[in-house]
C-alpha cells in the first residue's frame, strides 16, 4: 500500500488534490514523472547510470538505487500516472535529521527557456545560492521525543540568509534544542556526524575528487541529501551519516568540460563543514528565535565578529561571489537580447568558469585531514 513519505523535507508534497511522491513498505520511493522533457531526462539519466563506465563504483553509492518506472495511482486522485521507482532513503531510519541542499550558484542550464531562467534567478537571488554556491531547500532537525522535529516551511528554509545557513549547518549537529531563545549551537555531534573516516566530510571530499575530473555531465538544480540519526549518536553508536545525490531533471552533457557550477558549490559546502570541525568556538553564535517565526536570526554582533574571523580562503570565496554577481547581471542583460546574442552568453559562461575556478583553487590549497578532525 502506498502512503505519503513521513520524512520528506523538500519538493512537492502528496495530498488531497496535490501530486507528490509516495512510498511503500518494501523501501521503494515513487516519484511522479514530470510530463515534459524533465521527466524523460531524469529517466534517461537513471537508466544510464548502471552502464556508464565513466562513473566509478565507489561513486555509484551516492546515487539512489533505481528500479525503473511504474504506473501507479497518483496521489492527487487523477488516476494512473507513470512514476520513477527509487530507493526510499529514509527506510529503517528512526527520527532522522535531514537536510536537502541544492548545489550550485546557478540552478538553471544554458539550454533552458528565458522564462524558466528568470524564475530560477529570482529564487537564487532570494536565497544563499549566489553568495554561497548552495542553499537549503528543506530540512528537519530532531530535537527530542518530547519536542519532536524542528521543521521550518520549505519557503522559509529556501530564503535563509548566508549567516542563517551557516548557523543551520551548526545547529544540525548540535545537542541543544531550538525552543530556548538563548541557546547556542554546541556542535556536540559535529565530530561524529561530519568528521571521521566515514562521516559527511569524508563523503563530500570523495565526491569532490570525482567532480574535479568528471566531464560526462553537468548537474543543474541537483541536491545533496544529508541524513543521520541523533538518537544513535546519543547512545554512542554510529549515527548512520550519509549523503545522496538526488533530483536529476536538469542533467546535460558535459562535452568534455568540468561542471564548475556544481563543483564550486560543493567546495563551498565542504569549507563550511570543515570550519565547524576545526573551529568549535565558531559554534558560539548567538541565536534569536522568536516563537512566531520558524526562521533563524543570528545576532548582528556575532555575525560581525564571525566575519572578522573569516580565513583568507573565506575572503577568496567572497571575492569569487562578487564576480559571480557581476556575471549574473550580465546574464540578465544577455537574456533581454535573446535569441540574437549567443556570444554574450558564451562570454558569461567563461566568467562563471573563472569564478568557480577561483573557488576550486581556493580549496585545493586547504589540507583536509579527515583523521585529524574525527
Amino acid at each position: 500500500m502506498l502512503k505519503v513519505p513521513q520524512h520528506q523535507v523538500a519538493g512537492h508534497e502528496a495530498g488531497v488534490g496535490k501530486l507528490g511522491p509516495l512510498v511503500d513498505e518494501s523501501g521503494r520511493f515513487y516519484k511522479p514523472l514530470q510530463g515534459d522533457e524533465r521527466g524523460s531526462n531524469e529517466v534517461a539519466f537513471y537508466s544510464s547510470l548502471p552502464v556508464n563506465s565513466g562513473i566509478p563504483e565507489h561513486i555509484r553509492r551516492f546515487f539512489p538505487t533505481f528500479y525503473g518506472t511504474e504506473l501507479v495511482e497518483a496521489s492527487d486522485g487523477s488516476g494512473l500516472l507513470l512514476h520513477l521507482v527509487l530507493e526510499d532513503l529514509a527506510l529503517g531510519r528512526v527520527n532522522p535529521s535531514i537536510m536537502d541542499i541544492k548545489i550550485g550558484s546557478r540552478t538553471w542550464a544554458p539550454e533552458a527557456s528565458e522564462k524558466y531562467i528568470e524564475k530560477c534567478l529570482k529564487k537564487d537571488r532570494e536565497s544563499s545560492s549566489l553568495p554561497l554556491g548552495f542553499r537549503i531547500s528543506g530540512l528537519q532537525i530532531y530535537r527530542s521525543k518530547e519536542l519532536g522535529f524542528w521543521k521550518p516551511g520549505k519557503k522559509a528554509a529556501q530564503k535563509l540568509s548566508t549567516e542563517e545557513v551557516k548557523l543551520v549547518l551548526r545547529r544540525f549537529v548540535s545537542s541543544n534544542t531550538l525552543n530556548d531563545s538563548d541557546s547556542k549551537p554546541d556542535c556536540a555531534f559535529a565530530s561524529t556526524v561530519y568528521g571521521g573516516s566515514t562521516g559527511i566530510l569524508s563523503q563530500l571530499l570523495e565526491l569532490k575528487a570525482w567532480f574535479e575530473d568528471q566531464t560526462i555531465f553537468h548537474l543543474y538544480s541537483c541536491s545533496i541529501l544529508v541524513i543521520f540519526e541523533k538518537e544513535l549518536a546519543l547512545e554512542g553508536k554510529s549515527p548512520g551519516a550519509q549523503i545522496k545525490l538526488i533530483d536529476f531533471a536538469h542533467v546535460y552533457e558535459g562535452r568534455g568540460v568540468i561542471d564548475h557550477n556544481f563543483l564550486g558549490g560543493l567546495c563551498s559546502l565542504i569549507k563550511f563543514i570543515y570550519k565547524i570541525l576545526t573551529a568549535p568556538s565558531e559554534c558560539k553564535i548567538e541565536v534569536s528565535a522568536k516563537a512566531d517565526q520558524k526562521n533563524l536570526t543570528a545576532s548582528d554582533n556575532a555575525v560581525v565578529a564571525d566575519r572578522k574571523n573569516l580565513s583568507d580562503s573565506d575572503n577568496g570565496v567572497e571575492t569569487d561571489q562578487k564576480n559571480l554577481t557581476a556575471y549574473d547581471n550580465g546574464v540578465v542583460a544577455d537574456r533581454k537580447n535573446l535569441p540574437d546574442s549567443d556570444n554574450g552568453v558564451a562570454a558569461d559562461r567563461k566568467s562563471l568558469t573563472n569564478s568557480h575556478d577561483g573557488v576550486v583553487d581556493d580549496h585545493k590549497h586547504i589540507t583536509y585531514s579527515v583523521n585529524g578532525v574525527s
